[in-house]
């Protein structure tokens, strides 16, 4: 009877090897969108700034996002960093989805979960280095100071705590912008033209530097730009064109951010 009983009992050998692999596959994304869109306006007037996406972005990737003006690439990463939400479909990242949130939903997830990195660095002129990081660093750590120190000194800036925007450079200002995003230990950081106000020296810097958050940290970059030249050093390129990803490109062999030129 035993011998008839494991004769007829279904293997589900299979169908328990499909289910942990697409677990881990859920587990390694930190971005998942399903048909996600963003429409401006209503009627006649409406605007489809990015159509029906599916994209899944694995931890630990470094990929550039690029497109000419209106392609739809800052409307995608507004949608990953819930600046705003979807108008169909679903964005999930870091295992929240964003989707279904409030707008105070939203908020308390760009405080706590995501990096943001501008071209234009937005820090406060009344406050020192160490005090526009230490602002942001007190919303979700208890030793605010001492994060804020150690994240500009991750960034070089260690000398430089308690020097006024005023009289830093641009390389360094945008530097206090990623100790600042950095504060909040995000797994996930959002970069919007990070060198577009930069000189090409200065912008080699910036890129190298987030290229070792990258390697050496394992931090999920995702990077927007309209400069064809960046992509160069990213893992993954997403080309956009009329709100659609137009192409999905692995890079096997990265360059180094000194191998850069524009």
């Amino acid at each position: 009877m035993k011998e008839m009983e494991a004769t007829t009992r279904p293997d589900n050998s299979a169908a328990n090897v499909s289910a942990t692999a697409t677990a881990n596959a859920e587990d390694s994304a930190i971005v998942h969108l399903e048909q996600a869109a963003k429409t401006y306006g209503e009627g006649r007037s409406a605007v489809e700034a990015l159509k029906p996406t599916d994209l899944v972005i694995e931890r630990g990737e470094l990929v550039v996002v690029l497109g000419p003006s209106g392609s739809g690439k800052t409307t995608l990463l507004n949608l990953i960093g819930a600046i705003e939400p979807p108008s169909s479909g679903r964005v999930t990242v870091t295992g929240q989805e964003l989707s279904t949130l409030d707008d105070g939903g939203r908020t308390r997830f760009r405080r706590e979960s995501v990096g943001f990195v501008f071209q234009f660095f937005n820090l406060i002129p009344t406050l020192t280095a160490l005090e526009n990081v230490q602002l942001i660093a007190e919303l979700v750590d208890g030793d605010g100071e001492g994060t804020a120190r150690r994240s500009l000194e991750s960034v070089g800036l260690g000398e430089r705590l308690d020097h006024f925007p005023g009289a830093l450079s641009g390389g360094e200002q945008q530097r206090v912008a990623i100790a600042r995003a950095l504060a909040k230990h995000p797994p996930l950081l959002l970069c919007d033209e990070p060198t577009g106000s930069l000189d090409l020296t200065t912008g080699r810097q910036i890129l190298d530097l987030l290229q070792r958050l990258n390697r050496e940290e394992g931090r999920t970059l995702l990077l927007v730009t309209h400069n064809e030249a960046i992509a160069k050093i990213a893992t993954r390129v997403l080309r956009m064109r009329s709100g659609r990803i137009s192409q999905d490109d692995r890079n096997e062999r990265p360059a180094s951010a000194d191998q850069v030129s524009w």
